[in-house]
């Protein structure tokens, strides 16, 4: 509603003066030093870590629980190896089935009371018996004891080399038994979901649907003062809004912008702009399962007819980089020299010469659920057409099109993937094990028993230098065969007040903000 006045010309005067007073002044809507302002896209699902495998739920339950380890920042990075956290020290046992770990003394929940062996047990018994999405990182039959207060012991059925790893993930936050009891009938699922109840820097205060979220330091935080007496997370929907509203200073960070809009702020030069290596991948499902896929040579073809360095640096707007097989750079176990495909349609066709049952057309599924995996059919379309191969786009809805990868219906669909923890096993284990087909993680239904058993190497000894070479020697297998087409790693990008000081990214964190190191 608007309102009317009539005003004098001295009164409008003084109007006048006002305004260009107040244009050339600092804006009003600058966001106080003791204050953090993050706008975000939408609001998490839920707040449950014994629920979420969201990253953007993670931005608020990463700093508002503590975990017995977590990731390392070395020289000023993020890193994937991890330290203590609510863990003091630790130690394995019986060939890694065993683990026992110490409890730093002086940790406290938001409500006062002690982080015990007790709590950590219930959190992983809850978090077993939830079993969803988190609960996948760990072998069934995982048994937990509190041997004393500042003890607890985990026993595994068979080795599981990256339990360890594992430990860090937003999943193995430990919750407040004094929340968990009080809301008993349900395993405290609807509490948690919206609300917080953990021993981190911050905890919730508020969560207006649709609007804001807001965290206040954890009074009893056991670590440094955090320097923000109040963080708010608001809910911008619209990408150009929080462009909008990071440039005038009424957010301080803003993440999930597409990439013309980071490059347009980059010129501006009025905010700074961070592009991270991120272990976020795109890839192409090829569906070895049944004909006409099922022909290493077709799915060689495919590989040598895909144009990787002008989806980098067109759809990408080259904010990331060629995979060089399934483990990203930035990933343990990683290789360097490991064989890599560019479009070369010579070789594609001498690879297509080779193909005993030759495809006509292919079925291409793909989604709105990125807005690059469009263009990215497209370019697929156009270069398989130079093979003689007629691929035809189907655009589904996201859940039809998990729906139809899960039971093999397709020839060719795309997929974004995000470890869970650091561990190649995230890529490797779950990408080509021949139990896992489907969505679970091997979504082109590769099997080769030969890979299965380096697989299952890599997984029983603890050993990282001799599970990189279980690792490697499975990934010269998969490359050569083709079974899936690996595509990207696409950058991660952030828009930042130039004012916001102490920011870490860490690759296993991507929208997670270390708040509690941060400061103006």
């Amino acid at each position: 509603m608007k309102m009317k006045f009539s005003a004098s010309k001295g009164f409008l005067s003084l109007l006048i003066a006002a305004a260009v007073t107040t244009a050339s002044a600092p804006a009003w809507s600058a966001v106080p030093k003791d204050m953090l302002v993050i706008g975000k896209a939408a609001d998490p699902q839920t707040l449950d870590p014994a629920v979420t495998i969201d990253n953007n739920d993670w931005t608020v339950t990463y700093p508002a629980y503590q975990r017995l380890v977590k990731y390392k920042n070395e020289n000023g990075k993020g890193a994937t190896d991890v330290e203590g956290d609510l863990a003091e020290s630790w130690q394995s046992e019986n060939e890694g089935k065993v683990w026992t770990f110490k409890l730093r003394k002086g940790e406290f929940f938001d409500d006062g009371s002690p982080v015990t062996a007790d709590a950590v047990k219930l959190s992983f018994e809850r978090l077993m018996r939830i079993k969803q999405g988190p609960s996948e990182a760990y072998p069934a039959g995982l048994k937990v004891e509190a041997v004393d207060p500042q003890t607890v012991r985990f026993t595994l059925d068979t080795p599981f080399a990256p339990f360890l790893y594992t430990l860090a993930n937003d999943g193995a936050s430990i919750i407040n038994p004094a929340v968990l009891k009080a809301h008993a009938t349900d395993d405290a699922r609807a509490y948690l979901a919206e609300h917080t109840a953990g021993s981190g820097a911050y905890m919730l205060q508020r969560w207006q649907k649709g609007q804001q979220l807001v965290l206040v330091p954890n009074p009893h935080f056991a670590g440094n003062k955090p320097a923000f007496k109040r963080v708010s997370v608001k809910i911008i929907s619209e990408s150009s809004a929080r462009r909008l509203q990071l440039e005038k200073g009424d957010v301080d960070i803003a993440d999930s912008l597409p990439v013309d809009q980071f490059a347009a702020l980059k010129k501006q030069g009025d905010v700074a702009v961070y592009d991270y290596p991120a272990l976020r991948v795109t890839y192409l499902y090829l569906n070895n399962s049944k004909a006409p896929l099922n022909q290493p040579d077709l799915r060689r073809a495919v590989s040598w007819a895909t144009d990787y360095k002008g989806m980098v640096s067109g759809i990408l707007g080259g904010n990331g980089k060629q995979m060089r097989g399934p483990i990203p750079e930035g990933m343990w176990g990683y290789d360097a020299g490991a064989m890599q495909y560019s479009l070369d349609l010579a070789k594609a066709k001498e690879a297509f010469s080779k193909v005993a049952d030759k495809p006509k057309t292919l079925s291409f599924l793909y989604s709105d659920n990125d807005p690059n995996w469009e263009p990215i059919a497209l370019s697929m379309q156009a270069n398989l057409q130079t093979l003689g191969i007629d691929v035809k786009l189907e655009k589904l809805a996201n859940a039809t099109m998990r729906e139809r990868i899960g039971k093999g219906d397709y020839d060719i669909a795309i997929g974004n993937w995000s470890p869970d923890f650091a561990d190649p096993y995230m890529f490797m284990n779950y990408w080509f094990e021949s139990d896992k087909k489907g969505l679970p993680g091997n979504r082109s239904f590769y099997a080769n028993p030969q890979v299965d058993s380096l697989l299952k190497q890599a997984l029983s000894t603890p050993d990282q230098a001799q599970r990189t070479q279980y690792y490697q020697q499975a990934q010269k297998v998969v490359i050569d065969e083709a079974a899936y087409v690996y595509l990207f790693q696409k950058n991660y990008q952030v828009g930042m007040n130039k004012a916001v000081k102490g920011y870490v990214f860490n690759p296993m964190l991507e929208q997670i903000f270390n708040l509690s190191e941060m400061s103006k």
